[in-house]
């Protein structure tokens, strides 16, 4: 099964492993079982503005203090990729997987004072801010990271065949940037980071988001129970359904991404009935959420701010966001782990780079997970 791609012309692909070189077969680490993560919605931003645009100087402040905010352009300098000038952008979303204060409760977490990167997903806007292409990283590809410099001004050095979620763990926002950019070639304009507990809350608050499972989900670890058929999902469940990996497909981290891909489209398909401008009180509670929830980077720190970027956002619909995955083959020394295929990946990047739909051939013989199709809206 191959994964889902952009409409586009096609090129040419390599179809074997051309990943990162000097693949050894060490030692390496045991799947970690955590996974969290959801983008920021454009609508819960948005709102954002009304109630600070609405004369309630103090609700505007209130929110204002509760985003948090990090400074990737000071700590990477100026050697990076050129921005480009063609009026799209690129969005690395990050979900932190951080086990620690209120997180170390959900889904039978220890806390052990690490921070992982478990949700990575480049969003790309096209110009015009009517389609978006959203590639998703998996955290098990092995990676050469490169060295960085994180916000705290402290240096960490490269490393061979890393995880790729080992990059935030490290050195935080930076150095996840730092290596997206080394991967892909490509400038990341903004960043944005998804607190765990935040994104159940903000699911309780929307009053939850329907799917429709074609087969039943039974995973211990994620504790998530659903049989097949139509379910609303609560923030709990729902954290489960982004953080399942054993309850369907192979098991490996790409089903869990497949998952992760559906449940967004399902998300942002309800949101146009949600009709929370007419309930100031949804709307507030959302907000306080959702301003806790997200750190940005600081040119997004603000609520101006980022409320005005992800007003520029509401016209993308479902239909309109293409969601793939960063083509990868199983690694031969370790089924747990996955190998970039550097010269499809190269496809994707460079479609991106002029602003143009991803091939097919990107995508075509990529491993996947087998779970597509499982999760979708009603």
């Amino acid at each position: 099964m191959s994964a889902e791609s952009t409409p586009g012309p096609g090129i040419p692909g390599d179809t074997g492993t051309d990943g990162a070189h000097h693949r050894g077969k060490g030692k390496r680490r045991k799947p970690q079982r955590r996974r969290k993560g959801l983008m920021i919605t454009a609508w819960t931003a948005a709102g954002i503005v009304v109630v600070g645009g609405a004369g309630a100087g103090y609700l505007y402040f209130k929110l204002n203090g509760n985003l948090k905010s990090v400074d990737i352009d000071q700590a990477l300098g100026t050697d990076r990729p050129k921005k480009a000038d063609n009026g799209s952008e690129n969005i690395l979303v990050l979900g932190s997987d951080t086990r620690s204060g209120s997180n170390k409760k959900l889904g039978g977490g220890t806390d052990d004072g690490s921070a992982r990167s478990d949700t990575a997903m480049i969003v790309h806007i096209y110009k015009g801010h009517k389609k978006a292409s959203v590639v998703s990283i998996p955290r098990d590809t092995l990676i050469d990271r490169p060295a960085c410099t994180d916000t705290q001004g402290n240096e960490h050095p490269a490393a061979q065949n890393a995880m790729f979620n080992s990059a935030y763990s490290t050195g935080g926002a930076a150095c996840a940037v730092k290596t997206v950019e080394s991967i892909t070639d490509l400038r990341m304009d903004h960043y944005l980071e998804v607190d765990f507990a935040g994104f159940q809350k903000l699911i309780d608050d929307l009053g939850g988001v329907e799917i429709t499972t074609t087969k039943s989900i039974d995973d211990p670890d994620s504790h998530l129970k659903l049989k097949a058929g139509t379910h609303t999902l609560d923030g709990k469940q729902a954290l489960g359904l982004v953080r399942t990996r054993h309850g369907v497909g192979d098991g490996s981290d790409l089903g869990r991404i497949q998952l992760q891909q559906a449940f967004i489209k399902a998300l942002v398909n309800q949101l146009k009935d949600v009709g929370v401008f007419s309930n100031p009180k949804k709307l507030l509670d959302l907000a306080e959420t959702a301003t806790k929830t997200v750190t940005a980077d600081s040119d997004l720190g603000s609520v101006n701010k980022l409320a005005s970027f992800a007003n520029g956002l509401k016209g993308i619909s479902p239909s309109n966001m293409h969601m793939i995955t960063m083509p990868v083959a199983y690694d031969p020394a370790d089924p747990n782990r996955v190998l970039l295929q550097k010269k499809k990946a190269d496809q994707i990047w460079k479609a991106l780079e002029n602003d143009k739909p991803i091939p097919r051939s990107a995508t075509s013989g990529s491993a996947t997970g087998e779970a597509k199709g499982v999760v979708s809206a009603p």
